[in-house]
């Protein structure tokens, strides 16, 4: 029988030797979801669009909520500052919502002994990166338009991405084992991700929250995460490297153990489907 490693140096080598297949199937998952509307890939730029509108009405106008205690910001700089934060959520939301099912949806791939079946959740990741990149180029262009030039600090971004990432992959590797398994894990998925959409200082500053319960916030590494990444883009506050580099390394340790679950258990894989 086939022995699969579970090593660290073997999550970064199924990347690197399989980096050509992955991006030829990302571009199939992106254009395949697309595929026969009329307006084709346009759709991944108007969905973001159209979100931060909905998402602006809501919040500013119906709810008529404010980032600042002052609530001096308008409407649009509040549509900036929500925005940045679900740039962030969406793109783990999307990768851990479909985790669940993803060896299911590509059940022909687990009998083909030379498909690399641990690939499958970067394929994932790299579609919702597009789509999470396209959403970036949509607010960049909202921010120059309303308040100008962004923050120095923005160039730090995409360190933000590099524990996120890690954790992505930890909890996709780990959740598309488990789903095989257990098929109940995808409804259960969706309920957890939309709860902890709320969990998350997305809607709503940390600072709003009561001291006694903001502790709890924290446990939620995503807090950090939408925190630092809204510094960063919108408020010009550099990053707490003292923090970032514990997440990054809890992170690093998640997607381990996640890799290492997905290798332990991919041999019964073929049995259950």
């Amino acid at each position: 029988m086939q022995k699969f490693s579970t090593s660290p140096l073997a999550m970064a080598r199924s990347l690197w030797h399989n980096r050509s297949l992955i991006r030829v199937l990302v571009v199939r998952e992106v254009a395949g979801r697309y595929r026969g509307s009329v307006l084709g890939i346009l759709w991944s730029f108007f969905n973001p669009v159209f979100m931060l509108a909905v998402y602006t009405f809501v919040f500013s106008v119906v709810f008529k909520a404010r980032w600042s205690a002052a609530g001096d910001e308008s409407r649009a700089e509040f549509a900036i500052v929500l925005f940045a934060g679900l740039l962030v959520f969406n793109l783990f939301a999307e990768c851990i919502n479909r985790a669940p099912s993803l060896i299911l949806a590509n059940a022909n791939y687990v009998k083909k002994v030379v498909f690399p079946l641990e690939i499958l959740p970067w394929v994932v990741f790299g579609a919702a990166m597009f789509h999470g990149l396209v959403s970036f180029v949509v607010w960049l262009i909202f921010y120059l338009v309303i308040l100008g030039l962004p923050q120095v600090t923005l160039l730090l971004f995409p360190l933000m991405l590099v524990p996120l990432t890690l954790l992505i992959m930890g909890f996709s590797w780990f959740l598309a084992a488990l789903g095989v398994f257990l098929r109940d894990v995808a409804q259960m998925i969706g309920v957890m991700t939309s709860l902890l959409m709320f969990l998350t200082p997305i809607f709503y500053p940390l600072a709003a929250i009561p001291e006694a319960y903001r502790l709890f916030l924290h446990f939620n590494p995503l807090t950090f995460i939408v925190e630092q990444s809204r510094g960063l883009l919108i408020f010009g506050v550099g990053l707490a490297w003292g923090r970032f580099v514990i997440l990054t390394i809890a992170a690093f340790f998640v997607a381990w153990i996640g890799f290492a679950w997905f290798q332990k258990t991919r041999k019964g894989f073929a049995d259950v489907l």
